[in-house]
């Protein structure tokens, strides 16, 4: 099966500055990416360079066999690539259901699927986008970008800063959108425990390069990269964070 998506050494940054270094890495339809690491080591970038919101300073993109450079944004979203961004950038002065249906393409996700995958935004389908809540917004940006109907959704922070009920709401839609519904997906997280589970394959980017690359289940198994990359420091074996981290994202695999 060929590539959905593929970067060849792209380097990437904000003017003058190179942010991401001479990056690799390919997704298959249907496969899932999780991106880990410290914060400012250029998981956002990443992101933002598949979708073209940075200066290329290097390398090649290609999706769908198609190549990207030079091409804008909005295009990318058109090609079949969803963005939910940190910002979540929905139109706060919409309602719930004029944010969604404005920019919808025809295809599988419509209106009424995603009011089933997230029954609250049915209950505030009336409410402008700024009288919800940090994790309404949320789901209202991850179903924006589902009604675009794209054939690769890249999420960045999805559950930052929101209350654990609604991380749990949010990773029991992302699981059924990512896992039983085959959605390529690349998602950046801080958190590993938190996406582990969810994905088939992850990165740890440091200082804008790839230092580690496996299935997330190595991962899950041998967390050393995440003590080595992350600073996460175990102690006891009994009661280590890396212990934790695979207790956690094991759990969140069967739960969901």
């Amino acid at each position: 099966m060929s590539d959905l998506l593929s970067l060849r050494q792209v380097s990437a940054g904000y003017g003058d500055a190179i942010v991401i270094s001479k990056i690799d890495l390919s997704l298959k339809p249907g496969e899932s990416l999780a991106v880990l690491g410290r914060n400012g080591t250029g998981k956002t970038t990443l992101l933002n360079t598949i979708i073209g919101v940075t200066r290329h300073r290097g390398g090649a993109i290609t999706f769908a066999g198609r190549d990207l450079s030079g091409m804008r944004p909005d295009k990318r979203a058109l090609a079949g690539i969803g963005w939910v961004p940190q910002e979540r950038n929905i139109f706060k002065s919409l309602t719930v259901e004029e944010n969604i249906t404005a920019i919808a393409s025809p295809g599988p996700w419509t209106l009424d699927r995603v009011y089933r995958m997230f029954p609250r935004l049915k209950e505030r389908r009336f409410n402008l986008g700024n009288q919800l809540s940090g994790g309404e917004q949320q789901m209202l940006a991850i179903a924006r970008a589902l009604v675009l109907n794209p054939r690769l959704l890249l999420l960045d922070e999805p559950t930052e800063g929101l209350a654990p009920i609604i991380i749990e709401e949010l990773l029991a839609a992302l699981r059924s959108i990512i896992r039983d519904e085959g959605l390529a997906a690349i998602v950046v997280e801080q958190h590993a425990q938190k996406i582990l589970g969810l994905t088939e394959k992850a990165i740890i980017l440091d200082r804008g390069t790839i230092v580690h690359a496996s299935s997330s289940q190595a991962l899950i198994k041998d967390s050393s990269p995440l003590d080595q990359h992350l600073g996460i420091a175990g102690k006891k074996p009994g009661n280590s964070p890396l212990r934790n981290i695979r207790l956690a994202a094991v759990a969140i695999h069967k739960q969901y």
